[in-house]
């Protein structure tokens, strides 16, 4: 990839022209990221997640809201114009759907594909795309559970509570599993703790917040950081 602020690629997002970097790219996917959890969004938490210097996010941010693609709220942080955030989601939309090819397609294993849609997801075209899709069937969720946005921008809410926050005797559906730790996603796939596996909670440990679990009738451990990375949608009642 490019240095941060370097070279400018002219994208093309539902007929609407942008110049804008595959970097900058980058930055309105991790801002959209990051809303979920906190809007606005604070610079130094989005330098954190793009791991560069906060002096170097001010630049970025200001030809962003230039392009009107960020809002930047002085002393508070940013948000996305729906400008921002069409951009932002066809490129999450590239990266799902990448993922789940090289899957289905091309049978890497799904701690394999996060980096190499990372590389794919900024030079593929919204043509190559969208057969990818046609040929998936228009999948509506990523290998790791995610929701895949559809052609026109529209996304479901991701659901599930962190499995880091469920008490013993609660139990559920795995709904999905954040993709970015090749690590941890090997680890949880010899557990078999994908989306749509039965998960129970047996306890947690009141100490270390070690949380023992019965999935696939079997019983396994998770600390609280890996097992915050796992969401459930609790059985209701």
């Amino acid at each position: 990839m490019n240095a941060i602020g370097g070279n400018e690629d002219r994208v093309s997002v539902r007929g609407t022209e942008k110049t804008i970097s595959k970097e900058r790219e980058d930055y309105l996917k991790t801002v959209y990221h990051l809303q979920l959890e906190e809007s606005p969004v604070r610079t130094t938490t989005l330098a954190r997640a793009l791991d560069v210097e906060p002096a170097s996010v001010t630049g970025v941010v200001k030809r962003l809201a230039e392009l009107d693609l960020l809002e930047h709220r002085p002393y508070r942080g940013v948000v996305l114009t729906p400008e921002g955030e069409r951009i932002a989601l066809e490129i999450i939309r590239h990266h799902r759907l990448i993922e789940l090819y090289l899957i289905e397609a091309l049978g890497y294993s799904w701690d394999e594909v996060h980096e190499e849609a990372e590389r794919l997801e900024h030079a593929v075209s919204p043509l190559f795309i969208e057969r990818i899709a046609a040929a998936l069937g228009n999948p509506e969720i990523d290998p790791h559970g995610a929701p895949i946005p559809t052609r026109d921008g529209q996304i479901e809410p991701q659901t599930g509570i962190a499995l880091s926050e469920l008490t013993a005797g609660q139990s559920g559906t795995v709904a999905r599993v954040d993709d970015d730790d090749p690590v941890l996603l090997r680890y949880l796939a010899k557990l078999q703790v994908r989306p749509g596996a039965q998960v129970k909670v047996v306890d947690v440990a009141p100490s270390s917040g070690m949380i023992r679990f019965e999935v696939e009738g079997e019983r396994h451990a998770l600390g609280p950081e890996d097992a915050s990375h796992v969401f459930i949608e609790l059985t209701p009642g």
